[in-house]
């Protein structure tokens, strides 16, 4: 027991009072907590210079009065000795009320994203990719990693990552992507949306930077940039993607997702690219490309990203697992710029030093070997098989009620409606055991798009054109 015992000479009389009396007090105030296990009489004993009859004694002592229970042939147990109270929930904390709390922190909760209570028959949730991936070569791979990592000595870590998954990505970014890189360009993240928030770390000058954002768009990146004081500009997006004319000149960060816009679906046209890569020359901004789910397209043809036609350095490529493998992966990276590379990587050394050693030398291995391409060339079938479901189901069963945005690429696809009351049928849909989303919940400000966000990751093919005929009729 790691509490301390004064006992008397051995041939005191006062020996076993002295010891219950100690054992006794030790639980009351809590030094011997509830449940704790005593040690065995012949070792208590021992350990206080004792007869063994003396411990037994006091223990005996203390079972009689309470304090401790006898487990047969598990030892001598603590009486939980608090009394039974039925206290009233604590209401949930209000950011607004601290004024600890750095005013860019006030207001924001955390939310429970893609989880809900309810379980749905039908699930379009957007964002999620399926689960039919092969674990059983994942868990040989990080099996195999554990063992590299029982036989290292200890040493320091790269917080940019390990060189072997850094080449190994910078080989798979380049013959999925074109995009033109070296390890040393790469900083491995845990997930694209700490990326996110290492970037606003090093570029946003609070309540000075401002920052473009796709509106409707991804929710986190806004809320990253929000919270490292970034002043928000939220710009439209139409059938073009991202409209760069009506970028502000003062933006010093424009964030877009060029290859399949999250969460209409479209492509930003060449015009628009090129248009967007002369508007951070000219106004020394920078651009932070998420190329999220890019690598699953639809017989189309693939723009170039935007990173292999900058020629100015203003672009940071962001790329996830997530999508492509699973979303409990959490890896990420960045394919920065050179004149950003030892900030960010100091940024992500400074958050947590770096990702998991295990997590890095089984993707490693995982991409190098062919793995992850294998992986995604069968969901690219998978994923073109539902993309081909939906779009038909939509037409025949929405008839002209819905108008798809095109969407080549990805595992989610939107549509457009101007009649459809598209909040109300989320609702009805819910209490039918359908989840879909409408667009307005991704929009910063209060937009005249109304339709439907449609993800196909967790949805059967053979489900799909049932789920749209449900939905048709509750419309």
């Amino acid at each position: 027991m790691n509490i301390a015992i004064e006992l008397p000479e051995k041939a005191s009389r006062d020996l076993l009072r002295s010891l219950h009396r100690q054992l006794r007090a030790a639980i009351v105030d809590g030094r011997l907590k509830a449940g704790v296990r005593l040690p065995p009489t012949r070792a208590l004993a021992k350990a206080l210079g004792i007869s063994r009859n003396t411990a037994i004694a006091a223990y005996d002592l203390l079972l009689s009065e309470g304090y401790v229970e006898a487990r047969g042939g598990a030892g001598t147990y603590v009486i939980d000795l608090r009394p039974r109270l039925t206290r009233p929930k604590a209401p949930p904390p209000d950011p607004e009320a601290d004024t600890r709390l750095a005013s860019q922190w006030r207001g924001w909760r955390p939310v429970k994203e893609f989880c809900s209570d309810q379980v749905f028959r039908y699930d379009f949730i957007a964002g999620v990719p399926s689960m039919a991936f092969p674990f059983d070569i994942w868990q040989r791979l990080s099996t195999r990693a554990a063992r590299q990592v029982a036989r290292r000595k200890v040493q320091e870590r790269d917080p940019a990552g390990e060189y072997s998954l850094r080449e190994a990505i910078a080989n798979h970014v380049s013959f999925v992507r074109a995009v033109a890189c070296t390890p040393d360009d790469i900083v491995v993240t845990g997930g694209a949306r700490q990326a996110i928030d290492l970037i606003a770390r090093i570029l946003v000058t609070p309540g000075q930077t401002e920052a473009a954002i796709e509106d409707p768009g991804y929710g986190p990146t806004r809320r990253s940039l929000e919270i490292a004081g970034a002043i928000i500009r939220a710009t439209p997006v139409d059938a073009e993607g991202l409209v760069v004319e009506r970028l502000p000149p003062s933006a010093r960060i424009v964030c877009v997702t060029p290859s399949h816009q999250f969460p209409l679906g479209v492509v930003m046209s060449a015009a628009r690219r090129r248009a967007l890569l002369d508007f951070a020359a000219s106004f020394n901004a920078v651009i932070i490309e998420d190329d999220y789910d890019s690598e699953f397209r639809h017989d189309h043809q693939p723009l170039d990203a935007l990173q292999t036609l900058d020629r100015a350095e203003t672009v940071f490529y962001v790329g996830t697992f997530s999508k492509s493998m699973f979303p409990e992966l959490r890896v990420g990276f960045v394919v920065v710029p050179r004149w950003a590379r030892y900030a960010l990587t100091l940024a992500k050394q400074l958050n947590d030093w770096h990702c998991p050693l295990i997590t890095q030398l089984a993707l490693a291995d995982f991409i190098a070997e062919g793995h992850l391409a294998r992986h995604v060339r069968r969901m690219r079938r998978i994923y073109s098989e539902r993309h081909r479901a939906l779009t038909e189901a939509i037409a025949h069963h929405f008839d002209d009620r819905l108008q798809l945005f095109p969407a080549h690429a990805g595992v989610h696809l939107a549509a457009g409606s101007d009649s459809l009351d598209d909040r109300r049928l989320v609702v009805k849909a819910e209490a039918k055991g359908i989840r879909v989303e409408d667009i307005a919940r991704y929009a910063v400000r209060d937009i005249d798009q109304r339709g439907l966000v449609f993800g196909f990751g967790l949805i059967r093919a053979e489900d799909i054109e049932p789920a749209v005929k449900i939905l048709a009729r509750l419309a």
